[in-house]
């Protein structure tokens, strides 16, 4: 059977990846295909391409990481992140964070993120921020900036930030699930995802933020360990070591898809009475 016009692949990674974005990851069986115990199909043929790691799990059990993995990047890390202390200066956070950053810089855990990469991209704000913005991982031109959120999505998240609740990027902190491209702007692989969570949670554990906001269903899912889809997810007040979660679309999907951001700003709305802004 020939291959399909570029095109229409184009248009289905595209339609596929909005889905994810959405938070839908499961899908009516195709007729006449047999599905096993773990509802995968079994046909002859799979007519359509599938979603990229539509299924997005939790975050894999420390017990299930290889002996490398479990090395690196803990053994470098567990020295810096023994000077966390009460009460840090802002100084210091901002040398851990910088400590950190040079770490990841040169992680080589993942192979086809290292092989694509053209920089780590850690986080950029204010590491006393009382609020943190998670989202999936960095994409082309956060890759080439070496800071998250800068390109058409970083717009609309500066938008929602400024415009929307009122304050500035100085303020809050930004960071990602994974801190570098995964090839072709796809979802971060669960090995991937445990690869990068000594980061994402030596990141949250040095700033300490009261309050973090979740965007998209990669990002909700790591952080909560849930496999709920971001439709639940939203409008419910999670809870992160203290801190107070809240869930909502990422900005790709919202340029994608305009009618979402009603939405999206009742969630802004939520946030900002349980931050006392509102």
């Amino acid at each position: 059977m020939s291959q399909p016009p570029r095109r229409l692949n184009d248009l289905l990674a595209d339609y596929f990846e909005d889905l994810n974005l959405a938070g839908i990851t499961e899908f009516p069986p195709i007729p006449g295909s047999v599905q096993n115990g773990a509802g995968r199909q079994q046909s002859g043929e799979n007519p359509l391409p599938s979603a990229p790691n539509a299924g997005i799990p939790s975050p894999a059990p420390a017990s299930s990481a290889s002996p490398s993995m479990k090395k690196f990047p803990d053994d470098q890390l567990e020295p810096i992140l023994a000077r966390v202390k009460p009460a840090l200066s802002l100084r210091a956070k901002e040398a851990i964070l910088r400590d950190m950053a040079q770490v990841v810089a040169g992680c080589k855990l993942c192979p086809d993120l290292v092989a694509n990469r053209t920089q780590t991209v850690f986080g950029v704000g204010n590491p006393n921020a009382e609020l943190v913005f998670v989202g999936e991982g960095p994409g082309a031109d956060e890759d080439a900036q070496g800071i998250p959120f800068v390109g058409r999505s970083g717009q609309l998240l500066t938008d929602i930030i400024v415009k929307g609740m009122k304050m500035s990027r100085d303020e809050v902190y930004i960071c990602n699930i994974v801190r570098c491209r995964p090839p072709g702007n796809r979802n971060p692989s669960d090995q991937e995802a445990a690869c990068c969570r000594p980061f994402l949670e030596g990141t949250l554990r040095v700033i300490s933020p009261q309050y973090i906001c979740c965007l998209g269903a990669v990002a909700a899912r790591n952080l909560l360990g849930t496999d709920l889809a971001i439709g639940k997810l939203r409008g419910k007040v999670h809870d992160y070591r203290g801190a107070k979660v809240v869930c909502t679309y990422h900005p790709a999907y919202l340029l994608r898809n305009p009618p979402a951001k009603v939405q999206t700003w009742e969630d802004i709305k939520m946030l900002l009475r349980q931050m006392g802004r509102m």
